[in-house]
This record gives C-alpha cells, sequence and structure tokens, in this order.
C-alpha cells in the first residue's frame, strides 16, 4: 500500500500567521507519523474574488486548478483555520469556492471527495478559534470531506511558539500528534 499523502495549510496569506505556524508543525507531526506531507502557502496561489462572471468570461483560474490537481492527489488534509470576526477567513472560503467549481468535464467536488480531513485553529484569543472550526468543519464535509471528530484550538497563540516554531506546550503538542496519528491510522485503512 501507498504512503497516504496528507496536504496541510492554512487559510491566512500572513507571514507572521499564527494558523501558518501552527500548519508547520502539524506537518512535522504528520511527517513523524509517516504521511507523506505536502505543506502549502495560499500566499503561492493567488486568487480573484469568486464571481460568476469572471468565471463565465475567463474560465477557472491557473492557480485554482494547481490547488485542484494537490486536492486530487492527496488522501488527506490538514487545514489550521483563522478566525476573523467569528467566521472562517476569506481566503479560505474563496479558495475552497474556486476548487470547487466545475471545470469542463471536472465535477469540482472531485477534489473533496473520499478525502479526510482534521481542522485547526490557533489565535491570540483565549478561544484559539474555536468558532471558526464548527464552520470549516461544516463546510469541508459539505464539499465532501470526512473531517475526523478531533479538532485543536490554540489559544493565546502569539505566545505559544518557540523561537524554531515548535509548540512551547508540550501537552498540546502531544494532542496535536495524537490527532496526526489518527489520521494516519484512518488513511491507511480508507478505501
Amino acid at each position: 500500500m501507498a504512503t497516504p499523502r496528507v496536504l496541510v495549510f492554512a487559510g491566512s496569506a500572513r507571514r507572521e500567521s499564527l494558523n501558518k505556524k501552527l500548519s508547520q508543525v502539524a506537518a512535522r507531526q504528520a511527517e513523524k507519523a509517516g504521511l507523506a506531507v505536502t505543506w502549502i502557502d495560499l500566499r503561492d496561489y493567488p486568487l480573484p474574488l469568486y464571481d460568476g462572471d469572471l468565471e463565465a468570461e475567463h474560465g477557472i483560474p491557473d492557480n485554482a486548478r494547481k490547488l485542484r490537481d494537490l486536492f486530487l492527489s492527496h488522501q488527506g488534509l490538514i487545514v489550521a483555520s483563522p478566525e476573523y470576526n467569528s467566521f472562517i477567513t476569506p481566503l479560505l472560503k474563496n479558495t475552497l469556492d474556486w476548487i470547487s467549481r466545475r471545470d469542463g468535464a471536472i465535477d469540482g467536488l472531485t477534489a473533496f471527495r473520499n478525502k479526510v480531513g482534521l481542522v485547526l485553529s490557533a489565535s491570540p484569543g483565549a478561544f484559539g478559534g474555536m468558532r471558526s472550526l464548527a464552520l470549516i468543519r461544516q463546510l469541508l464535509s459539505h464539499l465532501g470531506v470526512t473531517v475526523l471528530p478531533e479538532q485543536l484550538a490554540l489559544p493565546r497563540a502569539h505566545e505559544a511558539f518557540a523561537d524554531d516554531g515548535s509548540l512551547k506546550d508540550a501537552q498540546m503538542l502531544q494532542r496535536l500528534d495524537d490527532m496526526v496519528q489518527r489520521l494516519a491510522l484512518v488513511l491507511r485503512s480508507w478505501p
């Protein structure tokens, strides 16, 4: 059986994003769990704001196709979802909207079906982005991703990372590792 592949990203383009940092920690844990990991930065895949007229006139943007192809080539997803005003980021929603669009004979939802996902969030606040987790879970599930029940909300995230990018809190790291180990176990038995 081939090593399961996991695509890891954060719904933020900010260079010093706390969710990018958390997604990078998750990517390292997934590699330690024996998964083949691809970490991406959505900053490298700029997309226009979704507009049906733009789509009708110009088709699907190249970066949406590149992202769709990445989704198609991975069995798992780890998504770190920042919280903006108690919601997921416009960047994350827009990215998923573009990927989910039909492209000729390619059904947009194909990129999401039969995927297993984990959702994470980091925030300077006391709730750790908890409100965005319910929303990204709902959206991914609607698109066809089986989202595992485990999730991680990292509060006071501006104080949570060491200079080398690791998590300072050993218990939080263990919790993340347990989640990633569960993802690896599910993916190894996934159809």
